[in-house]
């Protein structure tokens, strides 16, 4: 009879893991209260997505206005300046034509 556990060790025992029972399912409300749910996680997800969207939209515009400045100033600045510059290196390197 020494080997079998007295009336209150089983009801120590018993309350023990119904503690760890308690402790457990709380931990698991913890982790559970801590996750996003599917349709929260979808609505970022879409507005997320809709901001990368507006993001290379604008990237788009830039590298379109960045082309039309340069052609601006090739045509100008650049080409009117060699317009003017060339014919007076011409006249120089000649020696103004006499």
């Amino acid at each position: 009879m020494s080997d079998e556990p007295t009336l209150g060790e089983i009801v120590r025992r018993f309350e023990d893991r119904f503690a760890d029972v308690r402790d457990d399912i709380r931990q698991l409300g913890e982790r559970i209260d801590g996750k996003v749910s599917q349709e929260v996680y979808d609505l970022r997800h879409e507005a997320l997505a809709s901001r990368v969207a507006a993001l290379e939209t604008l990237r788009e515009k830039d590298t379109e206005r960045i082309v039309a400045t340069r052609r601006w100033l090739l045509g100008a600045v650049i080409v009117p300046l060699v317009g003017i510059l060339l014919p007076v290196v011409l006249l120089l390197t000649r020696g103004g034509g006499s």
